[in-house]
């Protein structure tokens, strides 16, 4: 597996202002992280962090599309979600 360098919100204030603003725009299930790194973030959030603009549009897109406010509710999103994953053929 490749090594990505990672940047913590400590050595640049940017990553944590952007990882803010996007937490805040997920459903209250995403509160705490599944997986982390040494360094307690995820993974996968950990890996936008040298680009810090681009890590709150990524991020902040789905949260966006989760939003209450919308006509679909959660669990139809998670069948939206578990559908396109069988049609791409994910295993997870």
């Amino acid at each position: 597996m490749p090594w990505i360098r990672t940047v913590s919100p400590e050595d640049d204030p940017r990553v944590g202002d952007a990882m803010g603003r996007q937490r805040v725009l997920y459903p209250a299930e995403y509160a705490e992280p599944v997986h982390e790194l040494d360094e307690g973030l995820p993974g996968i959030v950990a890996s936008h962090t040298l680009i810090p603009e681009a890590l709150y549009h990524a991020f902040a897109t789905f949260g966006a599309l989760m939003s209450p406010s919308l006509p679909l509710a959660r669990r139809q999103h998670e069948m939206i979600a578990t559908m396109v994953s069988l049609t791409n053929a994910c295993h997870y």
